[in-house]
């Protein structure tokens, strides 16, 4: 029954009186309560016994705690237990000390490392040091070995000579006419040492002083303010200057009250030795009172001489003193080309035989004439000129009749026609201006013939003067001859053929010669009284003073930060770019030609373009020095040239060589407010070999930040503070600038070391020429007639930019002090077109172009900020510099070249036995 009722359940509830609902309902309740109770177990049990053991673990008494965590000796209670804790406790002890001996160990072994590498360090520094010391040694017992082969001791200065106030009284000469520097000159009061002390009477003190023309006396008295040779010390003066003329005819002074006047001078000591007295003209009228006043050993300084007044190599013949106290305007001057112009030649004048002249009055020079005078050229000088008019083979313009009333003049004198003005226009457009001497030969010069070869050396008409006889001014020490024509009248029909047959190359060159000597010794009153200064001092052999230095006033500055090394900067392989010096930065050697220089050399000096050497006067491209001496053969203790010494790769890295083996350079950065470039520039010179010292000119009225470090790059770093924002200061002549080379950089310029070790090197081999990375030309614009500044690239340069450049400080000198104010203010006014000046100065100076090192174009440094370069009306200024500078120099003085210096074997070692390395293409 049993199992049918089973049966019957698992059929679905059927059997048994038919009652399968209720099997049904009671396996639902089953099964129901069956999973209701194993969730109450799963669920509610945990949480009951999780709620009960907490409540008994937060019981206040620790002991009541039965499943709370207990103690490590509670835990340890069981034997067993305590010695599985112990050991665990030893053990731990034992790998903690095992861990501090291992870092302990690390830590020791960390420094034994550090010492090592500085140990290393140590070894190369000593090793670089060892051999720095052996070079020091080599070159000192070269030096006095080379001391003692020349027998040439160091001399001290002698003691200067102090002449008692009263003068011994020297035998006067037969006749003053004889006056020579050896019988009339004291040469006691001038020692080599004295450094020429000139001592000038104020003409106001004395009668005559009332009769001179105002502006002459003006304008000479503020010439002598400025002239560094005037002292207020008479008692040690060498000479003594009084100025005389020009004087205004109404109140001129009677000969005899001048004479009188002149001889009450406090120092003339009865005879006037070591006395120059100027006699200045500022018009064409003569006047040569002092023909019969005696001025016993008295030096005469005029612009009108008789034959037998003028005593050659004592007087002096002066040039007019046009310009009293304006100085010259350069844009008003012609430029120098074309080099032809509208007339070949050019003259105006008339002669008048009756005009009153005091040489007229008085014979007392003419009677000790002897001999009659010749023969009057003059007549046939006007038929020759007229005829060449007419021709019409040239146009000439020859006039021999004023139109208006002429200038006074001497007799036999071709007095000037119309006014300055109108003269000026007609020279603007002459080839030449003829000068036609007096007809007495006697009259040696003349204010006439001074002035007509002032008016046209200032407009570029190149002077022929017509006899030979005349004395021009300053004519002991300038060549005339290579700024004018002087023609003996008799070849007078031959002036036509000779103009003609020079060459506009020669033309050229007379005419910048005498625009050069225009501007050196005629223009201003400065220059007058400057050069006549020069010519005595010249004479008696004394040395110029030296043309003073821009004193730098420093920054004060902190520095200690080690400078770091820039990779691009540094990284020459194995190439010896020269040594690092250990000693303290040494000088260039002084030049030491001065006392010699001016007896030797006087008319290279007078004559030559580079500026005016009664100021600066030597040229320092080849100075002869003890050390630039090579001396052959084994009587001298040294090794012949052709024995071996240089000529090897190894001389040409690591020695400068050449004929100053010893020398360093200067680095002057200019730079404004842009402290972060400044500080990375300065560290990329850290280690440059032969590097003298960095001046920073700080060309902004703000100082340095008080907290800025400057790195410490093994040189000093001169911080110095300008007057003013301007970029003429990178030019300035600072007297903390001790070598002859200096390189001007941007302070944004990259530039490597082996680049600039490279084009030092090439500057030694051509220190009168700008050196540089960065070329530019100039061009001609057709359509606009005018200069243009360009920078795309070009195998044709005729500008190297100084922001990285190489250059003589003897051009620093030339540009701040001797070229034309009004170049620097074009400077200034733009802010710009400062390396364009220097690049033209030195042009003009040498005629020759810059050189180009290296292929490079830029040198900026990536990264760095903008500078002015990138300014848009950069190049329209650069534009118009260039135009106004040629206005200034009256013709274009920049070449072209395409000559470029590449480094072929600066970076390759050579083997000791090939004596030969040509290092430049």
């Amino acid at each position: 029954e049993l199992m049918t009722g089973y049966t019957m359940l698992r059929n679905g509830g059927v059997g048994n009186g038919g009652q399968p609902w209720v099997l049904r309902w009671s396996s639902r309740i089953r099964l129901t309560w069956l999973s209701f109770t194993l969730f109450i177990i799963l669920v509610f049990f945990p949480l009951i016994a999780h709620y009960y053991l907490t409540t008994i673990d937060d019981a206040d008494d620790a002991g009541k705690r039965i499943f709370g965590p207990r103690t490590g000796n509670e835990l340890c209670e069981v034997k067993h237990v305590q010695d599985l804790c112990r050991i665990r406790e030893s053990v731990s002890e034992e790998l903690l000390q095992l861990e501090a001996k291992r870092q302990e160990l690390n830590s020791e072994i960390a420094k034994l490392n550090l010492k090592i590498e500085a140990c290393k360090k140590s070894i190369e520094n000593a090793k670089q040091d060892l051999l720095q010391l052996k070079n020091v040694i080599s070159q000192t017992e070269h030096s006095y070995k080379e001391l003692m082969a020349q027998n040439q001791p160091k001399l001290s200065l002698p003691i200067r000579l102090l002449p008692d106030k009263d003068d011994a009284t020297f035998p006067l000469p037969k006749s003053n006419r004889n006056c020579r520097l050896h019988n009339c000159f004291d040469y006691s009061r001038c020692p080599l040492t004295s450094g020429f002390p000139v001592y000038v009477y104020n003409s106001d003190d004395y009668p005559f002083g009332s009769s001179l023309d105002p502006l002459i006396k003006q304008a000479f008295e503020a010439t002598v303010r400025t002239n560094v040779y005037v002292t207020e010390n008479a008692n040690i003066a060498c000479v003594y200057i009084i100025l005389v003329g020009e004087m205004q005819e109404p109140v001129m002074p009677k000969p005899t009250e001048l004479e009188q006047q002149l001889h009450s001078l406090p120092y003339w000591r009865t005879d006037g030795h070591n006395h120059l007295i100027i006699n200045l003209s500022r018009k064409s009228e003569t006047q040569n009172f002092i023909y019969n006043i005696s001025t016993g050993r008295a030096m005469i300084a005029q612009s009108t001489f008789y034959d037998a007044q003028y005593r050659p190599g004592f007087d002096i013949v002066v040039s007019p003193l046009v310009h009293a106290m304006s100085e010259p305007n350069f844009l008003e001057i012609p430029p120098q080309v074309p080099v032809k112009r509208k007339y070949l030649f050019s003259f105006q004048g008339e002669k008048i035989e009756s005009l009153r002249s005091s040489l007229q009055e008085v014979r007392s020079f003419e009677e000790e004439i002897e001999g009659n005078a010749p023969a009057d050229y003059d007549d046939r000088i006007i038929t020759t000129l007229k005829a060449v008019q007419d021709s019409k083979l040239d146009f000439v313009l020859v006039e021999f009749t004023c139109k208006n009333q002429p200038k006074a003049s001497l007799p036999t004198e071709w007095a000037l026609c119309g006014e300055r003005d109108d003269r000026l226009e007609l020279l603007k457009l002459s080839t030449f201006a003829l000068i036609i001497t007096p007809g007495d030969t006697r009259l040696v010069i003349s204010a006439g013939c001074t002035m007509r070869l002032f008016e046209a050396l200032e407009v570029g008409a190149i002077p022929v003067v017509l006899g030979e006889q005349v004395q021009l001014p300053y004519n002991d020490v300038i060549r005339w001859n290579e700024a004018a024509l002087i023609i003996p009248k008799p070849r007078i029909t031959e002036v036509h053929f000779l103009l003609r047959s020079i060459s506009d190359n020669d033309l050229l060159a007379m005419r910048r010669q005498g625009r050069f000597l225009w501007e050196t010794y005629f223009s201003t009153s400065d220059n007058v009284f400057s050069t006549v200064l020069a010519i005595i001092r010249t004479r008696i052999q004394i040395p110029a003073a030296p043309i003073r230095e821009e004193p730098a006033v420093e920054i004060p500055h902190r520095s200690g930060k080690a400078a770091g090394t820039d990779p691009n900067m540094a990284d020459n392989g194995d190439l010896d770019l020269g040594p690092v010096e250990t000693e303290p930065p040494y000088a260039s050697p002084k030049y030491l030609r001065n006392f010699t220089l001016t007896a030797m050399d006087i008319y290279r000096n007078w004559n030559s373009a580079p500026g005016p050497f009664h100021l600066f006067p030597y040229t320092p491209f080849d100075p002869v020095l003890p050390s630039e001496a090579k001396f052959l053969g084994s009587g001298t203790g040294f090794r012949p040239i052709g024995g071996g010494a240089g000529g090897s790769g190894k001389e040409f890295q690591a020695a400068l060589g050449g004929n100053v083996p010893r020398e360093q350079f200067t680095v002057v950065m200019l730079t404004y407010e842009r402290e972060e470039v400044l500080m990375n520039s300065l560290e990329r010179l850290n280690g440059l070999p032969y590097l003298n010292k960095v001046v920073v000119v700080w060309n902004s009225p703000k100082l340095p930040s008080e907290d800025l470090l400057w790195p410490d790059i093994g040189v000093p770093i001169m911080v110095v503070r300008t007057e003013k924002n301007s970029l003429n200061n990178r030019f300035l002549p600072w007297d903390q600038i001790d070598t002859e080379a200096i390189l001007s950089i941007d302070d944004d310029a990259h530039l490597r070391h082996d680049e600039i070790m490279f084009g030092f090197r090439v500057w030694r081999e051509a220190r009168d020429r700008i050196v540089g990375f960065p070329g530019r030309y100039h061009a001609w614009d057709i359509p606009h007639q005018s200069w243009l500044y360009n920078s795309n690239y070009s195998c044709e340069l005729s500008m190297v930019l100084t922001g990285a450049a190489f250059f003589h400080k003897y051009y620093a000198y030339l540009y701040s002090y001797v070229m034309p104010q009004a170049i620097r203010d074009m400077v200034d006014e733009y802010i710009n077109c400062e390396d364009i000046a220097m690049n033209f100065l030195v042009s003009h100076l040498t005629r020759k172009p810059p050189i180009k090192v290296t292929s490079r174009w830029t040198f900026r440094c990536p990264g760095c900020p903008q500078a002015l370069s990138h300014d848009d009306s950069h190049f329209h200024e650069r534009h118009k510099c260039i135009n106004f500078f040629v206005k200034v120099y009256g013709y274009m003085p920049l070449l072209y070249t395409q000559f470029r210096v590449d480094s072929v074997l600066f970076k390759t070692r050579l083997p000791h036995d090939k004596t030969k390395c040509f290092k430049f293409i």
